[in-house]
């Protein structure tokens, strides 16, 4: 049973991970009182796009190229890493949490490489964006990760989330819900969400996430798709093990509930999203600022503990 808990781990990011966006999209237009498309809608769109031939600028060279690919490949290889629960992933050792953060990083490196590789001043100004306000956001994702570790004594994600039961949760409740709370604003921050950024957006003013892919394709602009539904499926899996007490279930059972939370937390996101309006961009700051100040606070009550 516990091998094919390490293996459903991976797979379910894989197949289900574009789902979430489909579940976003039909929250916002129930909410909107609208039809909306397809549950499945993304899926058909990454068909497509993988049947498209792409269009590459005179002025990029193979960096532009290898950024889709670079960062897709990143967040398969965290999706290894992070587990589902109290499931041990697939890939786990001391220290894999901070491996983990580092993948994110290495994906959005290169994306903003891809970005900057175009020699467009629009697509460099969406590049300066992103870069600035994920240098906010890491901190607080980083923080949020030591407390966790603190609090379990472990350097592990499959040891942190498995150290996560109802006693636990009794004991040190304050930390863990500063820890989500953290966690939350971070996810939606790191995902271009309201109220950070709007992925449907192309308005020049607001666009962050949106504008750095406006020169991809094709293929090029699935793995791009792709790796973004990966993205948030990873976040949601940090913040729904942060929050569930699923030590102590089976490993199968474990991954199913987290696999049905981290949906819950899609359906969070398009409540979110239909009921705020998008953050200006000088009030961004603020907002992780504030992430930042809880993952803080939830560390100094585990160093405290």
């Amino acid at each position: 049973m516990m091998q094919t808990a390490l293996i459903i781990q991976p797979l379910l990011a894989i197949t289900l991970a574009p789902l979430l966006l489909g579940v976003i999209n039909r929250v916002k237009a129930f909410f909107a009182g609208r039809r909306g498309q397809p549950l499945f809608q993304p899926y058909y769109d990454l068909w497509r796009l993988l049947h498209k031939g792409a269009v590459y600028s005179t002025a990029a060279s193979w960096i532009f190229r290898a950024a889709p690919v670079v960062s897709l490949a990143a967040f398969l290889t965290a999706a290894c890493i992070i587990p589902l629960g109290g499931v041990r992933s697939l890939f786990s050792f001391s220290g894999d949490l901070i491996l983990a953060a580092y993948l994110f990083g290495l994906a959005r490196f290169f994306v903003v490489l891809g970005a900057l590789d175009t020699g467009s001043s629009f697509e460099g100004m969406g590049a300066s964006r992103e870069v600035h306000f994920s240098a906010l956001a890491e901190p607080a994702l980083f923080i949020a990760l030591m407390a966790l570790a603190r609090q379990t004594s472990s350097l592990s994600l499959s040891g942190i989330f498995s150290s996560i039961t109802p006693d636990f949760w009794t004991a040190h409740s304050a930390t863990l819900l500063l820890v989500s709370a953290a966690l939350a604003i971070v996810l939606l921050a790191e995902n271009a969400r309201i109220p950070v950024d709007d992925p449907n957006t192309h308005l020049e003013l607001t666009m962050i996430h949106e504008v750095m892919v406006l020169d991809y394709s094709g293929p090029d602009f699935a793995f791009i798709l792709y790796g973004s539904a990966l993205k948030l499926w990873l976040y949601a899996a940090l913040l729904t093990g942060a929050i569930l007490p699923l030590g102590t279930l089976p490993p199968l059972a474990a991954a199913a509930v987290s696999a049905a939370a981290i949906f819950l937390t899609a359906v969070f996101i398009g409540i979110v999203e239909s009921s705020m309006a998008r953050l200006r961009l000088l009030r961004v700051p603020h907002l992780l600022f504030t992430a930042a100040a809880l993952a803080i606070l939830a560390l100094v009550f585990a160093l405290r503990s």
